[in-house]
């Protein structure tokens, strides 16, 4: 079994090095049990083991065996809701090992690799896809709020202060302010860029790797927004967020404020995109 390099970092915390220990009896309980035969690893992903399989009779799949965390909680539910419909379809899921036997979209490109303004309108149009009306059991974007709020100080902390506090300062505010005057609940993809819609062949794009809320709409547009693959310049960022409200008739104040929330939020995460985020947030913020 190969492990991919960017899910290697999981040896260095307690639970991920276990983990790790335990997949390769995973994977051979999954594939005895859903008659697979594996195939490549799909490389990429930081919080999954991904590979291709095919069933017994034939269809080809992908399973994905998870690292349990807060935010992989669910993604087998909003599969379930989305039944296809702008993301790929669940095949089987088994909640104890966390694994999930998932339709193979075909050819599988990235939309990273398609015309910027092209890509910027399937986006947009995979949000208003995917916003269907839900509740429980989905974390509420409120309840992921308050997360962000209180640990976002801790990890800036922690990655070195690497951006200014007033950032820091301002995401938390503006947390507070949004996250108990959202209007109706829809079900999100935190996680909505380009990297995640593959091309297909039922659908031309479809969504994967959902990190599933239940929020406003006006919360889905961040990942778009802040996706520097897009283009990274104040003017790249303007457009795509200045597209997303129209073409979604979104409140402009309330996605502006969610989009610099999230992204500040999540850019101590990773030092290797924390620059890129924080310079988004500024040009939002200006």
């Amino acid at each position: 079994m190969r492990v991919p390099e960017e899910i290697a970092w999981l040896a260095e915390r307690e639970d991920g090095a276990a983990w790790l220990d335990a997949l390769p009896g995973v994977l051979e309980e999954v594939v005895e049990q859903w008659g697979l035969t594996l195939g490549a690893v799909y490389d990429g992903g930081m919080t999954a083991y991904v590979a291709r399989a095919t069933t017994a009779d034939g269809t080809p799949a992908v399973l994905k065996v998870q690292w349990p965390h807060r935010e992989a909680e669910h993604e087998a539910e909003a599969l379930r809701v989305w039944d296809g419909h702008g993301a790929v379809r669940l095949l089987a899921h088994d909640p104890e090992r966390h694994a999930l036997l998932l339709e193979r979209a075909e050819p599988g490109d990235r939309l990273t690799a398609s015309p910027l303004d092209e890509a910027v309108g399937v986006i947009i149009g995979l949000v208003r896809e995917l916003a269907v009306p839900v509740t429980e059991p989905f974390t509420p974007l409120a309840d992921e709020a308050a997360h962000w709020g209180a640990s976002l100080p801790h990890e800036w902390e922690a990655a070195g202060r690497p951006f200014e506090s007033s950032l820091v300062d301002t995401a938390v505010g503006l947390l507070e302010d949004l996250a108990p005057t959202q209007g109706t609940q829809v079900l999100v993809h935190q996680d909505l860029h380009a990297d995640n819609v593959v091309a297909a062949q039922r659908a031309p794009w479809l969504a994967i790797d959902p990190k599933p809320l239940a929020g406003e709409i006006e919360f889905a547009i961040a990942p778009l927004v802040r996706d520097f693959s897009l283009g990274h310049d104040r003017s790249a960022v303007r457009h795509r967020f200045d597209r997303a409200c129209d073409e979604l008739d979104l409140d402009a104040d309330r996605a502006r404020g969610w989009c610099v929330a999230q992204t500040v939020a999540w850019a101590p995460d990773n030092p290797a995109t924390t620059a890129h985020h924080a310079q988004t947030a500024r040009w939002l913020i200006a």
